[in-house]
């Protein structure tokens, strides 16, 4: 049987993610994630993969906690976090070193709030991020300041700004902050910018110079109304000063990498999004000492991804998505000309250079390829060579093809179609709608992956609509502010291009989507009663209730103001829906928060007309936005697949055994 039909064997597959080169490129770690024995979540390992693509992988952790990679030491060392049991009993995350020549992994810092996104300079400069509660003075003084709290017996926290929440995750009473230390065998970690408030919450990014001397890191701002703004700042390692580089109110800035000169820093720019404009997207480049920006892909119709910078400082490797891709580019820095190095279907991300420049090192996904590390040649035509990584790609259950169509404003708009292999043509067809909004079906997904339900008979079709990356900003502009206009009609324009197909059967279809998706699910329900069936995951259903109730409202509220949150809100529609819909929330989900479950849920069954509710809603109180532990996995996939073989194949409705 296949992995893909069996969902054990489904949720056991191992799962590559994170890649970290050291800095003599002589060693390449990668992170696999498996089950643990009591399959409520997945730990990571790490392994060693031959960059030469010569040597098996070869595993270099093993603990009950797992651990993550962090960074490499000057000599090659590794360093990971990991929650795992120390000598003298305590628990808790900690950044550990294992020597590149052998011998056991030994402590290195030990903090409450744990250790994020360490970067390690040539000269052996540490910075990393640690969350340390508001009246703190230092990283010794939080220690003292946590255990009065917790013999207080508050867990409460007082808030004094926006926002409170980020996707999964309570804000506060800690708030990250920059710590560094001279890399030794025991850190001496000093508080290098004291408390910060929200500057360095949720997605902030940092980099040090090669001498480190200087940390260059985004820098997030408060404006009036709730709303957040990113800007970089350079900060002194040695006296904690702090300087502007790149600041205004019509900009946003991220990802700094810093060129091997330590002279110069190059980022991504994003306008701030208005109700009228999406806001485009391009690499910038300024002097890490101050000075202009400049502009170096504001040409260039894709949105780039962070950059990483050829030894010599003349060119940037650069992922963006194009066309259902996310191709590798080589970006001039002195000019801005940008080249296209992979052509295959892939998805390329965490991306390391080698330093002799003849390399790009990378994760590699598609939808149809799961994640594995490669080796893409900086020398030639971009030639992509898989590494001997430490999982092997499972067989598929079917193939997949490219589709499009054209849809009324002439716009082209294509697509993903996968097909079971074998006989059984014509096939029923499920609608895979993305989320986002501002994303493509480009990757591979092992929560929505296509192949699970390939492998019980379906087609499947992943379009991506107007506000899809990858095909211009003209396309996303297509759709900003009018979900339910052209992302609507594009989603049926194609699948009416599809299901005129022999090998797809018309008479039995159906459409389901996650977050986004699922506002779209929803806006399809009270829209067509052309499909047998619908899954919403955590999806938006009253857009006033959402935008107030996320965690960046502020962001929606450039987009959506309160007329078009009435004119594209699904839940007006509620009365017009016949289709059998399957509602799945979670209740830790902040980025679209459970009462657009529960309004949904209310207003499916009290509309209903029929003995028994042909609708169900699939609640996890433990999970958030993603469904992420492998027994709740295989719970989603029973029930999702039971749904729709009830309602798209005519089959007995048979509940899964897993829910008791």
């Amino acid at each position: 049987m296949s992995d893909f039909a069996d969902l054990d064997a489904y949720v056991r597959l191992p799962r590559v993610d994170g890649l970290w080169l050291a800095p003599g490129g002589d060693r390449l770690v990668v992170g696999l994630a498996t089950p643990n024995k009591e399959n409520d979540r997945y730990t990571t390992a790490l392994w060693e993969v031959d960059p030469r693509a010569e040597r098996p992988a070869r595993r270099l952790t093993r603990s009950l906690k797992g651990e993550a990679a962090a960074a490499f030491t000057p000599e090659g060392d590794l360093l990971f976090t990991s929650a795992r049991e120390l000598e003298d009993g305590e628990e808790g995350s900690a950044l550990w070193r294992q020597p590149a020549g052998g011998g056991d992994a030994y402590v290195l810092a030990k903090l409450p709030g744990g250790v994020h996104g360490v970067q390690v300079s040539a000269n052996g400069t540490l910075v990393a991020g640690s969350a340390l509660l508001p009246s703190a003075t230092g990283v010794d003084d939080d220690k003292d300041v946590r255990k009065r709290r917790k013999e207080s017996g508050v867990s409460a926290i007082l808030h004094e700004g926006y926002p409170i929440r980020f996707w999964d995750s309570d804000l506060g009473p800690a708030r990250p902050r920059l710590v560094t230390a001279a890399l030794t065998d025991e850190l001496d970690l000093r508080d290098l910018t004291g408390h910060a408030g929200v500057a360095l919450d949720a997605d902030a990014d940092w980099d040090i110079t090669p001498d480190g001397r200087t940390v260059v890191t985004t820098w997030t701002i408060t404006e009036q109304g709730g709303s957040l703004r990113t800007t970089l700042v350079a900060i002194d390692v040695a006296t904690g000063e702090r300087r502007d580089l790149a600041a205004g109110p019509a900009h946003e800035y991220g990802a700094p990498r810093i060129s091997p000169d330590g002279a110069t820093v190059a980022f991504t720019v994003h306008e701030v999004s208005t109700p009228e404009e999406p806001g485009d997207s391009w690499l910038a480049l300024m002097p890490v000492a101050g000075g202009a920006v400049r502009d170096l892909t504001a040409g260039w119709d894709r949105r780039p991804e962070a950059a990483r910078w050829t030894p010599d400082g003349a060119t940037l490797i650069v992922a963006a998505d194009d066309d259902g891709r996310a191709p590798l580019w080589r970006v001039d820095a002195e000019t801005g000309e940008v080249t296209r190095l992979t052509s295959d279907n892939g998805f390329y991300y965490d991306v390391r250079v080698a330093p002799d420049g003849r390399w790009a090192y990378a994760l590699r996904s598609a939808v149809d390829s799961p994640p594995a590390p490669v080796r893409v040649s900086l020398t030639g035509e971009g030639a992509v060579e898989f590494l001997r990584g430490p999982a092997e790609a499972p067989d598929l259950p079917g193939r997949l093809e490219e589709v499009e169509t054209t849809a009324a404003d002439g716009t082209r708009v294509r697509g993903w179609l996968a097909l079971p292999g074998g006989d059984g043509a014509p096939f029923p067809l499920v609608l895979k709608i993305h989320g986002g909004p501002i994303s493509s079906w480009n990757s591979w997904s092992w929560r929505w992956n296509p192949w699970v339900w390939v492998a019980r008979g379906y087609a499947v079709l992943m379009p991506d609509p107007a506000l899809s990356t990858g095909y211009g900003y003209e396309f996303i502009r297509r759709g900003w502010g009018a979900w339910g206009d052209k992302p609507y009609t594009d989603l049926m324009a194609i699948t009416d291009a599809v299901v005129a197909r022999p090998d797809i059967d018309e008479t039995r279809t159906a459409a389901a989507g996650g977050s986004f998706g699922g506002y779209m699910a929803n806006w399809v329900a009270g829209h067509t009663d052309r499909f047998d069936a619908i899954v919403s995951h955590a999806s938006l259903w009253s857009l006033d209730q959402f935008t107030g109730t996320t965690d960046f409202s502020f962001y929606w509220s450039r987009e959506l103001s309160p007329e078009r949150q009435r004119e594209n809100s699904p839940h007006r529609f509620a009365d017009a829906i016949t289709t059998p819909m399957l509602v799945i929330h979670g209740d830790k989900d902040y980025r679209v928060p459970i009462g657009e479950g529960l309004r949904l849920w209310w207003d499916l069954v009290s509309r209903s007309k029929t003995d028994g509710v042909p609708h169900k809603f699939l609640y996890y109180p433990d999970e958030n936005h993603w469904i992420l532990t492998p027994g709740n996995a295989k719970a989603w996939y029973a029930t999702v697949l039971a749904f729709l073989d009830h309602h798209v194949r005519g089959a007995q409705w048979e509940r899964p055994d897993l829910f008791g």
